[in-house]
C-alpha cells in the first residue's frame, strides 16, 4: 500500500495579500514595499515642485496627472490592508492606518479646500516604511522603547522642569535687580526670565547682554550650569531605556499590523491575538 505525502494546507487569497503588504520576508513583500516607498517619494517631489511658480505653471497638468496616478495606488493599498487584515478597524484607527487614509485625502480634499493638495507631504511620514523594507523592523521596536522609557520616565521628568523653572524664576528676577538699572535689555522681570531661559540652554541668542560686572558673572555660572542640566534628563530616560530594553523582531501581527514582538512571542502584546496564524 503506497502511502500518500500530506499535502501543506494552502493559504488564502486574504493570507497571501496579508503577506506582501504586510511583510517583507519574500521577494514579492520587498517589491510592494520598494514600489510603495517610490510612490511615496514621488508624490512629495511633486508637492515640492508644484510650490514652485514656474514649474506650477509649465507642468500644472502633468502634476495633476502624476498625483491622480499615486492616489488611486494609495486607495487600492489602503483597501487591501482592510481587507487582508483580520481586524480592519483596529488597523484603521492606528498610527500606520490613520497616516495611510491621511495619504489618500489630501487629493479629494482640493475639490473642497483650495490648496488641500498641498497636504500630500503628510505622505512622507510613511517614509517610516523604510525600515522593513531593509529588514530593519527593530528599529522601529526600539522607537517604542523610547516612548515608553519616556512615558516611566514622565515623573522624574516633570519634577526635573519644576526645578528649572524655579531656577529661571529667580535668576531672571535678580538678573532684573541687577541689570534693570543700568541696561534697558532687562527692562521687565518676563523678559530677564527670558534670557535666563536662552542662557541656561546655552542657546545664546545675543540679543540681551549684562553690562555689570556682576551680571557677566552670573551669566557665566547660569552657562555652565546650562551644561550639567542637559545631562539630568538624559540620564533619567537612558537609565529607563536599560530597563526596557529587550530582543525584538519586526514581525507584524496579522490581527492589528502592530510590530515590535520578542522573538519569542507567540500573541502580539498590542491585541492579544495569535501571531503563528
Amino acid at each position: 500500500m503506497v502511502s500518500k505525502t500530506p499535502q501543506l494546507p494552502t493559504k488564502s487569497r486574504k493570507s497571501k495579500i496579508y503577506e506582501i503588504i504586510f511583510e517583507s520576508d519574500t521577494s514579492a513583500g520587498k517589491f510592494f514595499d520598494v514600489a510603495l516607498l517610490c510612490f511615496i517619494v514621488v508624490s512629495i517631489i511633486v508637492v515640492l515642485l508644484e510650490s514652485i511658480q514656474t514649474y506650477r505653471d509649465t507642468y500644472h497638468l502633468t502634476f495633476r496627472i502624476i498625483e491622480w496616478i499615486v492616489t488611486f495606488f494609495f486607495l487600492i493599498e489602503y483597501l487591501l490592508r482592510l481587507y487582508s487584515i483580520k481586524q480592519p478597524l483596529k488597523y484603521a484607527l492606528s498610527f500606520y492606518g490613520i497616516i495611510d487614509l491621511l495619504a489618500i485625502l489630501p487629493t479629494f480634499l482640493a475639490f473642497v479646500i483650495s490648496g488641500g493638495q498641498s497636504l500630500m507631504v503628510i505622505r512622507g511620514l510613511r517614509l517610516l516604511r523604510v525600515f522593513r523594507i531593509f529588514k530593519l523592523g527593530s528599529f522601529m521596536a526600539q522607537g517604542n522603547i523610547i516612548l515608553q522609557s519616556l512615558n516611566q520616565s514622565k515623573g522624574k521628568i516633570a519634577i526635573f522642569l519644576y526645578f528649572i523653572l524655579i531656577i529661571v524664576l529667580i535668576i531672571g528676577s535678580l538678573m532684573y535687580v541687577i541689570e534693570g538699572e543700568q541696561n534697558d535689555g532687562f527692562d521687565s522681570i518676563p523678559t530677564s526670565i527670558y534670557w535666563a531661559i536662552v542662557t541656561l540652554t546655552t542657546v545664546g541668542y545675543g540679543d540681551i547682554t549684562p553690562a555689570t560686572n556682576i551680571g557677566k558673572f552670573i551669566s557665566a555660572l547660569v552657562m555652565i550650569l546650562g551644561y550639567s542640566v542637559i545631562a539630568v534628563p538624559t540620564g533619567i530616560v537612558s537609565a529607563s531605556m536599560i530597563n526596557q530594553a529587550r530582543k525584538v523582531n519586526g514581525q507584524a501581527c496579522p490581527h492589528c499590523g502592530k510590530e515590535g514582538h520578542d522573538n519569542d512571542a507567540r500573541f502580539c502584546k498590542h491585541c492579544g491575538g495569535d501571531l503563528s496564524v
